[in-house]
């Protein structure tokens, strides 16, 4: 669980990649939550597709937003640069 630093609303914060148990519980007992939370996620009804075009910049708030990057540019070269800005800690 984390607070917003701006916003002060509460969020649960859990990543497939980095999120293997809940505090005080076993994995086995996390992981029947954990793989409803990381199913739920990434419904449609909670996402956004991004239309790259050329000169395109997207930008969103990873302590608010899940970001969940999809290959979907095959045939394609799209060079990318990533900026992660110094912020508080979760």
């Amino acid at each position: 669980m984390r607070t917003h630093p701006e916003t002060g609303r509460k969020a649960l914060y859990v990543n497939i990649n980095h999120t293997k148990h809940f505090q005080g519980w076993t994995v086995p007992e996390s992981q029947p939550l954990l793989d409803y939370l990381f199913q739920h996620q990434v419904r449609p009804e909670f996402t956004c597709r991004f239309r790259w075009q050329h000169g395109s910049l997207a930008f969103w708030d990873n302590r608010c937003t899940q970001h969940n990057p999809v290959n979907d540019y095959h045939g394609f070269k799209r060079i990318m640069h990533r900026v992660t800005l110094a912020g508080d800690k979760p």
